[in-house]
């Protein structure tokens, strides 16, 4: 039996989305919540298989909810099923740990096979997600690495380069020092790198040290 918790701050959508789903002979909806916040909670007690997620809620949207159960439980497995197709939902949806994502104009049926290839380690996307994607992926390929970093991190790689700890950058730039440690670690990641040695000697091969 596949156990779902459905977050979805919609009644008449809970209700018939849960109803069909508790019909199927394999699923069986074991919490409901109608909010992010509540849902992270009960997702985290209950520990279903499957977690069905709205994005648009007060209190907590279903980017920041799934991001704090990915955070506290990366196993967990979300199906994002929205109204929404923008570029502002689907990427952050998916790139906070949403396994699928589905829209809501899909029948009840199509949200079951979703549920059980997800439950199967099957992501499921609408076409129209996985074009998105396609295009993103297209996009980033041409992007050089160090083209993604924000205008202070580039600030920060470059007093890097210079020698400086992380408390020097800290204090030349007037922001706290877990902030600079913030800022290194999404460099590392952006750059691809494992260490600020690395991270330094990317800078000067690609002419980024004036």
């Amino acid at each position: 039996m596949i156990k779902v918790v459905f977050i979805d701050d919609h009644e008449m959508v809970r209700i018939g989305v849960a109803s069909y789903l508790s019909a199927q002979p394999d699923i069986e909806v074991i919490g409901e919540a109608d909010n992010g916040r509540t849902g992270v909670d009960l997702v985290l007690e209950l520990r279903p298989d499957i977690v069905l997620m709205d994005l648009v809620m007060k209190e907590m949207d279903g980017i920041e909810a799934t991001a704090r159960i990915i955070e506290q439980w990366p196993e967990a497995r979300i199906i994002v099923v929205t109204s929404f197709l923008d570029d502002e939902k689907v990427y952050p949806a998916l790139e906070a740990g949403a396994t699928s994502y589905m829209l809501k104009t899909s029948k009840a049926s199509d949200i079951a096979n979703a549920v059980r290839a997800t439950y199967s380690g099957q992501p499921v996307l609408e076409p129209e997600v996985t074009g998105k994607m396609m295009m993103k992926m297209r996009q980033k390929q041409s992007v050089l690495p160090h083209e993604e970093l924000t205008e202070r991190e580039m600030e920060v790689l470059l007093l890097m380069t210079e020698g400086k700890s992380n408390q020097e950058i800290a204090d030349e730039l007037f922001i706290a020092l877990k902030t600079v440690k913030t800022h290194v670690s999404n460099i590392l990641s952006k750059l691809q790198v494992q260490d600020r040695t690395q991270a330094v000697i990317y800078a000067f091969k690609h002419s980024l040290v004036k």
